[in-house]
């Protein structure tokens, strides 16, 4: 049944996307079901961390929440402040902090977390603008130089846009070819996931 719950976070959600279309790139949240691929054997602790990139309203996180340990253990960035004040109100014990994802090695490493074991990525490449993509990749090799495992999630209606097959072959370039999820039917809109791993 649709909740009161969810109907306010779709809200927010839209009221995001319209302030800055570009930056949240979606006008509904993740699915539970997108949540589950993008969360696959992902086993985070206080040495091996999980950075989400792109909170938004906390689709993915609640569900990052069960896996979690402890506080220590993940780290999540968001621009928007005041969808990282509302996820602060209803995930307190995760860590997330308002901070631009093109600067998020240099947070991490002041934070004096445990190593980025896990990166997921929720930001939408396909609709940002080239630069700030860009440096937002630069960030992500640091991470994967140092060994990590990084999940993206791309939509089908844009999966074969410039863009997005751009990103694509950057990251091949470097790691490899992707492995990807089965297309997530229930989501809105319909997506694949995409792993790179230099673990």
């Amino acid at each position: 049944m649709y909740s009161f719950r969810q109907m306010k976070e779709n809200l927010q959600f839209l009221q995001a996307f319209l302030k800055n279309p570009l930056k949240v790139g979606a006008i509904a949240p993740s699915s539970p079901e997108l949540a589950a691929e993008m969360l696959q054997g992902i086993t985070p602790d206080e040495n091996n961390i999980v950075l989400e990139l792109g909170v938004g309203t906390g689709a993915i996180t609640k569900f990052l929440a069960d896996v979690t340990p402890n506080r220590e253990s993940y780290l999540g960035l968001e621009l928007d402040a005041d969808l990282v004040k509302t996820i602060n109100e209803k995930l307190p014990e995760m860590n997330v902090i308002c901070g631009n994802a093109a600067e998020a090695y240099s947070i991490h490493s002041e934070l004096g977390l445990g190593k980025v074991r896990y990166l997921v990525c929720c930001l939408p490449f396909v609709s940002l603008p080239k630069e700030i993509s860009e440096s937002i990749l630069v960030e992500i090799e640091k991470f994967m130089d140092e060994g990590c495992e990084l999940r993206i999630f791309q939509y089908a209606h844009g999966y074969y846009l410039p863009p997005a097959i751009k990103l694509r072959e950057w990251m091949r370039d470097r790691y490899g070819k992707s492995r990807r999820s089965p297309l997530v039917l229930k989501n809105v809109p319909p997506a694949f996931t995409l792993t790179w791993s230099t673990v």
